[in-house]
């Protein structure tokens, strides 16, 4: 069973910056696969907000581009998503996936409130 840790969240004012890490516990799984960061807010369906490919071709939602960037560090397994000018409305658990398989980290809360 592959694991995914998430750390980073935590709460920020409008207009600041978190970086979220997800580390994978293996290396060949992180290293072929695509990465995704999805976010699920009270209320709202879980919705995908960036990934990146193996190769580190990148998609992000429309409400995200421009602010947020996904990359990855193959060598330590670890996906990270940077997150700036954060809005209230990117308050959400966010977590990674491994995508096309049923691997999910637990989750990290970000809340963006003045």
């Amino acid at each position: 069973q592959v694991q995914l840790v998430e750390s980073g969240g935590g709460v920020v004012q409008p207009g600041g910056s978190l970086r979220l890490s997800c580390g994978v516990s293996s290396s060949f799984i992180f290293r072929i696969n695509a990465m995704g960061w999805y976010r699920t807010a009270p209320g709202k369906q879980r919705e995908l907000v960036a990934s990146i490919s193996s190769g580190g071709n990148t998609n992000y939602v429309d409400s995200v581009k421009g602010r947020f960037t996904v990359s990855r560090d193959n060598a330590k397994s670890t996906v990270f998503l940077q997150m700036n000018g954060l809005r209230p409305e990117d308050t959400a658990v966010y977590s990674c996936h491994v995508e096309d398989s049923s691997s999910w980290g637990q989750g990290t809360q970000v809340t963006v409130s003045s």
